[in-house]
């Protein structure tokens, strides 16, 4: 049920960023930039990266605007105002601390239920996130561990990390899609002694492209990421000390090499989830490395114990 949910929600998200852009695309390209003496529409190349740094730069930007209430929204939260247990006391007042230590405002705190011991930083800005922890998590793990888990999502919160990502993600996206409509355009042109374009051959070719660069800026942006999270380790180690993130580390590990082979017998492959970035867990997978928004657990481990030993 929860998988549907969040595929609706995605559709409905994607709908609203398509009609978004297309009226604020026009408003600008064709109304605001002339009003200020620039004019994007006299050259077709330069009219079609405007269109592209549109559609690049605010999906993105959308995304990240929608990304606390499209998380909310994927799973049963529930948010701690007043912790109203020892856990849900951890939890708050870990993160009330590591945010006042950072002079940054106090992340919305929230919790959900899941055995899969998961934690995760999101939020258009440093003083505008929120932090969620699952119920496996708190349960798995002694207090310190807890602790050096949310030091490490604070760690994204501080350092930024989801406005960096964005900025990054909507380079990417302007340069596919301006890349894929250059080339597609030459394609749709070729042999026509008019110049007239085939418009189905642009449609097909400008998808086919699109889909391929899109392949290879994820290996970027997903570089990015893996960078981003031995940042946030080493900002945990600073916070609590690196080895109880190490010791938070090995348990996780431990208790997904646990629940791997379990999910493999009862038919495979286990469903896409859509917030699979959030994901501690990395992969030791030579080739969906490449994609892996986490580094595999044992490189992460080893980074913590070089800084342990003043590395």
């Amino acid at each position: 049920m929860r998988s549907f949910k969040g595929l609706f929600l995605l559709i409905v998200a994607n709908l609203l960023v398509f009609l978004t852009l297309v009226i604020s695309g026009n408003i600008l390209i064709h109304f605001v930039l002339p009003a200020f003496g620039i004019d994007l529409r006299g050259s077709l190349t330069t009219y079609q990266f405007a269109w592209a740094m549109v559609f690049g730069f605010g999906g993105a930007f959308i995304s990240l605007l929608m990304s606390k209430p499209m998380a909310k929204g994927m799973y049963r939260m529930q948010q701690v105002v007043e912790p109203r247990t020892p856990k849900e006391a951890l939890v708050f007042n870990t993160i009330k601390e590591l945010a006042a230590r950072n002079g940054v405002k106090m992340p919305e705190v929230w919790v959900y239920w899941d055995d899969d011991p998961n934690a995760f930083a999101t939020g258009p800005g440093a003083n505008h996130s929120m932090v969620a922890v699952s119920s496996g998590l708190v349960n798995n793990l002694s207090d310190d561990e807890v602790r050096a888990v949310l030091a490490h999502e604070m760690g994204h919160v501080c350092n930024g990390d989801m406005v960096a990502t964005t900025l990054l993600q909507g380079l990417m996206n302007t340069f596919v899609y301006f890349l894929a409509g250059v080339i597609a355009r030459i394609a749709a042109s070729a042999g026509s002694r008019d110049g007239e374009m085939n418009y189905m051959v642009y449609f097909l070719v400008n998808m086919l492209l699109q889909v391929l660069f899109s392949v290879l800026a994820m290996i970027v942006v997903m570089w990015h990421s893996r960078r981003r999270e031995f940042r946030a380790d080493a900002f945990a180690a600073r916070m609590v000390g690196a080895e109880p993130m190490i010791r938070a580390l090995q348990k996780i590990d431990a208790i997904y090499r646990q629940v791997q082979p379990a999910e493999e017998e009862a038919g495979g492959l286990a469903p896409a989830d859509a917030l699979a970035t959030l994901k501690i867990h990395g992969t030791g997978s030579r080739l969906a490395s490449l994609f892996a928004s986490h580094p595999p657990i044992e490189a992460r481990i080893e980074a913590l114990r070089r800084l342990q030993h003043g590395g």
